[in-house]
């Protein structure tokens, strides 16, 4: 357990290759560090969610440039994961900061997307797996994931998970010309998460 002034730890790769593990569902398939490479592909997924869903609250396409820049911060201090399948990146997962006072250094905010055809198929599950266990390694004591609601696979993810609802924001966002609700999940380390 991690003493309560000590830093998370940063978990960029610097100049190393990207750690990398296979998966057990096809032998094509692993889970690795994100790199500015895979930034092309990110966008193909990210956008679709981005132009067709209320999953994200942005409104404007991210170009690769964007997203590599994105990736790069992000890796300063927090995982940014993919999942590959013969070369294709199908699916990501990364965590941030939840808020940038200093008293928040050790709750993340985590996020996954997915190939929209790939869901409800246990890839979540796998990559949001692999980026806890890294969170719980680098010393971070909360997960919280931010859910757009109505959205049953992402609220069956999370509590599948050990994530508990911790808040309800009713009408806080506003795309496609209608009000959405959004609500958190939170999955504690320290306090029996059974993680």
């Amino acid at each position: 357990m991690r003493r309560p002034g000590s830093v998370p730890r940063p978990v960029s790769t610097g100049d190393r290759a990207p750690a990398a593990m296979t998966t057990n569902h096809d032998p094509g398939a692993m889970i690795r560090d994100a790199t500015a490479a895979d930034a092309a592909q990110i966008v193909d997924i990210y956008n679709h969610y981005i132009l067709h869903t209320v999953i994200t609250f942005e409104t404007a396409v991210v170009t690769a440039q964007e997203m590599a820049v994105r990736i790069a911060d992000v890796q300063a201090s927090f995982p940014w994961i993919v999942h590959e399948t013969d070369g294709k990146i199908d699916g990501y997962c990364y965590a941030t900061r939840w808020r940038t006072r200093a008293a928040y250094r050790f709750a993340a905010e985590t996020t996954v997307y997915l190939l929209p055809e790939l869901a409800r198929r246990g890839l979540g599950t796998l990559l949001y797996n692999e980026l806890l266990k890294r969170l719980r390694a680098q010393g971070q004591h909360v997960a919280i994931g931010g859910i757009a609601l109505p959205n049953d696979a992402s609220v069956g993810l999370h509590q599948r998970l050990g994530f508990v609802k911790v808040a309800h924001f009713p009408e806080v966002g506003w795309k496609f010309n209608r009000w959405i609700d959004v609500g958190y999940w939170q999955l504690t380390f320290d306090g029996g998460s059974g993680l």
